[in-house]
């Protein structure tokens, strides 16, 4: 077991004939007292200095796991938007090619109508054209005959309009 002070001061020697002397022991045993004492109280305090380094240690262990994993969990959530980012990406591209065909056919469809349409004009226009053009023959016809010569020609008296009249009445 580890001396105390308090057994260094209380410690006597036995006396002997030619012993040594009194004064020298004692002022020695004061001296490893005092310095015993010191060094004990450093190793006191070395022992409490310990405690808080190693309990720094542990926290600072502590926060070290802490932040590993936070780095971790931080990789695992990024990596999982990314995945999502590029899930989300491909089915807009997927929807917009989608639209595209969709605007593309309608558009096709659309022009072939129009086309048709087009056609039936320029048919319905020739046929509106050549019976137009034959009605006015026909009129210009009308117009150019001898008939309105003749009728021209023909002269009624007024007396023979009112007898006309008046027999039918």
């Amino acid at each position: 077991m580890a001396l105390s002070p308090l057994d260094i001061h209380n410690k006597e020697f036995s006396r002997g004939f030619r012993g040594y002397d009194e004064d020298e022991v004692n002022e020695f045993l004061e001296q490893i007292l005092k310095d015993y004492d010191n060094v004990l109280e450093e190793n006191k305090e070395l022992k409490n200095s310990l405690k808080q380094s190693k309990e720094q240690l542990l926290h600072f262990n502590s926060i070290e796991q802490t932040l590993q994993k936070s780095i971790i969990i931080a990789q695992e959530a990024s990596e999982d938007v990314r995945r999502n980012s590029m899930k989300e990406a491909k089915l807009i591209v997927k929807e917009a090619e989608k639209n595209a065909d969709r605007i593309v056919n309608e558009a096709l469809s659309r022009t072939r109508q129009i086309s048709l349409e087009s056609e039936d004009l320029k048919k319905q226009s020739k046929i509106f054209r050549n019976r137009f053009r034959m009605l006015i023959e026909a009129q210009l016809d009308l117009i150019q005959s001898d008939d309105w010569d003749t009728l021209l020609e023909y002269e009624m008296d007024a007396e023979r309009l009112e007898a006309f009249a008046d027999k039918e009445i």
